[in-house]
């Protein structure tokens, strides 16, 4: 066989380094066809410029001080759900189904505490968040310059979550505890991750489908006390979103505005173009940006490790989702898998190394001769 490949900027090979010469050609296509296909991104309208999307945002951003009305109201001795709904009415947001209006951890953690206090905590956590991340993966890189590299992809994936303008915004905190729960979790010790999974959960219901897929790892790896975890932290949020879906129906009533819903069929350029918003690749030209996440997620697929491929399925559960049921100004559902999103761009390029090196290769058998 020839050569191994010589590691450029991680410490082990990749996921591709053992595949056979007629895979890794047929991975050469799969990733072509995914960067061409990304390329539909470019036809979703833009989520920062001018025209109805921008609009959109405007309308969006004012989600912040809906809740901060909210907040305002409960620090003055309203409960929450009555401060929501009023807020809600006089916004002309919608209030059916019960989803629409928010689960309260969050609006009661901002009443309970001074407005600068919120903001501390959540530099904290997202320098949390950060910290983890860059132990995680900068163990597996070699040299200076790849962790110097992973550090920017890290700034440049989180530059929302450093924002204490957006401290009310329920995606920045469920988003940066998903994070910190990926990271910091270990085999045959859960506990952590599963706690700040719950967590995520309480303060925004689509942090459910990153449970679901940490249990279908858990479940698939025959880790059964961790599944257990994940399992018995899904079935107490059903049981609080059950409460909840109680209490909102208390405070409202059959002439309250209902949502248009949430199948948005935007597909998965919208999903590409939305996690491009959600950072600072945003800066970027629109091509630039969609081929950087796409090569992120092959990033993500290719690093042979448990975390690696769990990022790689969490990617693609919310790509699936973001792309079937969000609509334009829901593209903030990407910032629940911002934080570390942009850090498979550190495997790339050992990952094309591993492929090109594959498709490449050539078995020499060598006939020796010995003569008595």
């Amino acid at each position: 066989m020839s050569g191994r490949t010589r590691r450029l900027w991680t410490l082990q090979p990749s996921r591709f380094a053992a595949l056979s010469r007629g895979r890794a050609r047929l991975a050469w296509l799969a990733l072509l066809l995914l960067l061409l296909a990304s390329l539909t991104a470019l036809a979703v309208p833009s989520l920062t410029g001018t025209g109805d999307a921008a609009a959109h945002i405007a309308d969006r951003m004012t989600d912040i001080g809906l809740y901060e009305r909210v907040v305002a109201a409960m620090k003055g001795g309203d409960g929450y759900y009555v401060a929501a709904s009023d807020a809600m009415r006089s916004g002309g947001y919608p209030l059916h189904p019960f989803l629409t209006m928010r689960l309260p951890a969050l609006a009661a953690l901002e009443a309970a505490i001074p407005g600068w206090a919120s903001i501390v905590l959540l530099l904290a956590l997202a320098t949390l968040t950060a910290f983890a991340w860059a132990s995680r993966v900068g163990i597996a890189l070699a040299g200076l310059f790849p962790r110097a590299v992973m550090m920017l992809l890290l700034a440049v994936s989180m530059l929302a979550f450093f924002q204490p303008g957006l401290v009310l915004f329920h995606e920045v905190w469920a988003g940066l505890l998903v994070a910190v729960s990926l990271a910091v979790r270990r085999p045959g010790r859960a506990i952590e991750a599963i706690a700040l999974g719950l967590a995520a959960m309480l303060i925004r219901e689509t942090a459910a489908l990153y449970v679901v897929v940490m249990l279908v790892f858990a479940w698939g790896e025959s880790r059964r006390r961790e599944a257990l975890g994940w399992a018995i932290a899904l079935l107490l949020f059903g049981a609080v979103l059950a409460l909840h879906a109680h209490a909102v129906a208390s405070v409202t009533g059959p002439l309250d505005a209902a949502s248009a819903g949430w199948a948005g069929l935007n597909g998965p350029g919208f999903f590409l173009r939305a996690l491009v918003t959600a950072t600072a690749l945003q800066v970027l030209p629109a091509v630039v940006g969609v081929l950087l996440v796409t090569l992120a997620l092959f990033g993500w697929a290719s690093w042979d490790d448990a975390l690696g491929l769990r990022m790689f399925a969490l990617l693609v559960a919310y790509g699936v989702m973001i792309s079937i049921f969000a609509r334009l100004d829901n593209f903030y559902w990407a910032l629940m898998i911002a934080p570390a999103a942009l850090l498979g761009l550190v495997f790339v390029p050992d990952a094309l190394a591993d492929l090109w090196h594959r498709a490449l290769d050539r078995r020499r058998i060598t006939v020796t001769t010995v003569t008595p």
